[in-house]
């Protein structure tokens, strides 16, 4: 018997049925015992207080178990992400780290917006799919609409291993296209999976799928293009295996299944798929980042042998066991005793215990190898995103990338009696969580935290008060908003100063206004000619504007964009250091950028709304009364979808207000979509 890893992922839209789908899988290899439940909130991934009350998944929670397949133990490292859009960092770190990912679509509401969002996150970051069709049973279900959405929304080839039998009320299985056989699930927990031919019924559909499902394989994969069109061979159930093997890995198609998740049918197929078909860590190309010594490019083998290097993609603070980094090893091995390397800090320090996450609990291992994702204590600073390596080879791999906060609230803690441990608390869950901002207002000394919507505030403030019990006030939400400048004008910004000994002395001239390009951040053009400006000056003027664009002139917000075009300029042979020339640079954005028209900007909504027919005209009205543009209505399973832009000013209480609106019968789901300009008349009132 030999071990092989798998690490995959769970992601989905918010309510495809992905925690449930979580639960069965853990359920049939054995890990747990008795099937757990969003609704009743007892199931094994949502352990947080607010998982359970809110039937959502906030963090990404992690967990092994193994999977018997041909006599084949198999190791899979599961890793549930949420699918709120407020969570996108969640996401993020957990794609960073898998070979893999299971996506879930439920069978009558079909590819969702959020779908997309993590959808795209994966294909960024080039790994395999499965696509697993949830709630078969549920009304409205209908897996070729989904089949077919998959193709068009997600810009994808899906290739159905399976039909279903049925759906809605009457869906009693699934067909395998490759076994040509039909699949019941009999009894109640849906452990024992009866084989039986196709119905009647079934069987000219059945073939015509199986003859698609060979022709696309075909299409897309040149070995079993040449079995497919030698008539003289017969083609084998190994044969499409394999090549359905070599097309998910190459991601040139997505396999679907199908089933219920909670009705516990067609969960054992799909554990099945995702050993049969995904990678395991050692088949996949070597992993690259920066030998620090060098500064090249490094490349390493994904086995054993090769020297240490890992990623850590999560920082949890236990309440028994302190600070555990969440590591994923891409190369050599590590045992506790060893001494590791943070590359970011530069710092050495001794791995304590090595742990395997199973949800909450821990399983304590003696060592770690390459692909697998284990926790370590012990490591003081580590942060989401630091690279690990052996001392004798330091290499840095590529680091995570956090989303900008959109939106904050001023908090304080209720009594004085708080106010120690409120910072601390403060300090602990920006650890666990980057992407919130902890800072302090200099002008009102009040503390501001930021984030990426009001869901993902909402939780925060309710985990401060749950799991660390201080009551908190919170202001009203407000919105990070930027600047822009509208006109480009030119300056000349001299800085001189006698002090006793050595002088300051910068003088630059230089052109300021906005991007053409449209791109975000700054862009710096150096035409300094004859070294009337010593080049080693240069970055530290780039540096002087790069943090002056951090406070606007228009309003202190942080600039969007901005083009510096370095002109002329001089220097003092004794008095001028690089620090003059920063400190002339940041000056002379003050001196000109409030004559450039600048602007503000404000972050703008993609928001999908599904509701029915009889809302439609309150739905748009409100949509208008919001300063929205509605960009689309379509219409599906008899529900109305609206999509639109909505700037997230105007969202506040949205949730509630359609609720309301609509008797409950609508949901809505939002994404950053791009900053826009402020009208005159909302701008006015928000500089007053």
């Amino acid at each position: 018997m030999k071990y092989n890893t798998r690490n995959i992922g769970i992601i989905a839209h918010v309510d495809a049925g992905k925690t449930t789908l979580t639960e069965r899988l853990l359920y049939y290899t054995g890990m747990i015992h008795k099937i757990g439940n969003v609704d009743d909130g007892n199931t094994t991934m949502d352990k947080d207080i607010q998982e359970k009350n809110r039937g959502i998944t906030i963090s990404s929670a992690a967990i092994s178990t193994q999977w018997k397949k041909d006599h084949t133990i198999f190791n899979i490292n599961i890793i549930d992400t949420p699918g709120h859009i407020d969570f996108a960092v969640e996401v993020e770190r957990s794609l960073r780290v898998l070979d893999s990912v299971v996506a879930v679509f439920c069978a009558s509401s079909g590819v969702q917006p959020q779908t997309e969002n993590v959808w795209f996150q994966a294909e960024k970051h080039g790994i395999a799919k499965i696509c697993f069709i949830n709630k078969m049973d549920r009304t409205g279900a209908d897996f070729f609409a989904v089949l077919k959405e998959i193709e068009t929304k997600l810009d994808t080839t899906p290739l159905a291993l399976q039909i279903p039998i049925g759906s809605e009320d009457h869906f009693e299985g699934v067909i395998d296209l490759i076994k040509q056989k039909a699949l019941y699930w009999v009894d109640e927990n849906g452990e024992t999976i009866i084989e039986k031919e196709i119905p009647e019924n079934y069987i000219k559909e059945a073939s015509e799928w199986r003859m698609k499902l060979m022709e696309t394989v075909a299409e897309f994969d040149e070995t079993f293009f040449e079995t497919f069109m030698n008539s003289e061979y017969q083609i084998s159930e190994e044969m499409i295996t394999e090549a359905i093997k070599r097309v998910c890995q190459s991601r040139t198609l997505v396999p679907v299944l199908c089933g219920s998740a909670f009705k516990n049918k067609g969960v054992q197929p799909l554990l099945d798929a995702i050993v049969g078909y995904f990678p395991s860590p050692n088949q996949l190309p070597p992993i690259k980042g920066k030998d620090v010594k060098t500064e090249e490019t490094a490349e390493l083998e994904r086995n054993e042998a090769e020297t240490f290097s890992g990623l850590v993609f999560k920082v949890m603070i236990d309440k028994h066991m302190g600070k555990l980094a969440m590591l994923r090893i891409y190369s050599g091995k590590i045992e506790s005793g060893d001494t590791v390397l943070n590359v970011r800090t530069g710092e050495q320090f001794r791995i304590s215990r090595i742990l395997q996450m199973q949800s909450d609990k821990t399983l304590t291992i003696d060592m770690g190898k390459a692909g697998d994702i284990v926790a370590l204590t012990g490591i003081k600073d580590a942060k989401t995103g630091d690279s690990l390596s052996s001392i004798e080879k330091p290499v840095l791999l590529e680091s995570i990338t956090i989303p900008a906060p959109v939106i904050r609230v001023s908090i304080e803690p209720k009594t004085n009696a708080d106010e120690k441990s409120f910072g601390l608390v403060l300090a602990k869950i920006q650890e666990e969580d980057p992407s919130l901002v902890v800072e302090r207002d200099k002008q009102t000394g009040e503390t501001l935290l930021s984030g990426l919507g009001e869901l993902h505030l909402e939780v925060t403030l309710e985990k401060i008060r749950l799991n660390h019990g201080i009551e908190i006030n919170q202001g009203k939400p407000k919105v990070s908003y930027r600047e822009i400048l509208t006109e480009t004008r030119k300056h000349r910004e001299k800085l001189s100063k006698q002090n006793g000994g050595s002088g300051q002395f910068a003088d630059i001239t230089f052109e300021i206004g906005p991007r053409e390009d449209s791109e975000i951040g700054l862009e710096f053009i150096n035409q300094i000619k004859g070294g009337v400006i010593p080049s080693e000056f240069i970055p530290a003027i780039e540096k002087g504007f790069r943090e002056a664009m951090e406070n606007g002139a228009l309003s202190g917000n942080p600039l969007e964009s901005m083009k510096i075009t370095l002109l002329d300029g001089s220097t003092h042979s004794k008095d001028s250091h690089a620090l003059d020339f920063e400190i002339a640079a940041r000056d002379g954005f003050r001196e000109i950028a409030k004559h450039c028209s600048p602007r503000l900007l404000e972050p703008i909504m993609q928001i999908e709304i599904q509701s029915i027919e009889e809302y439609t005209g309150a739905v748009t009205a409100d949509i208008n009364k919001r300063r929205g543009i509605i960009t689309s209505i379509d219409e599906k399973s008899g529900r109305k979808i609206f999509t639109a832009e909505v700037p997230l000013a105007s969202t506040f209480g949205y949730i509630s207000d359609l609720r309301t609106l609509t008797s409950g019968r609508a949901s809505i789901s939002m994404k950053l979509s791009h900053y826009a300009l402020v009208p005159d008349f909302i701008a006015n009132t928000l500089m007053t």
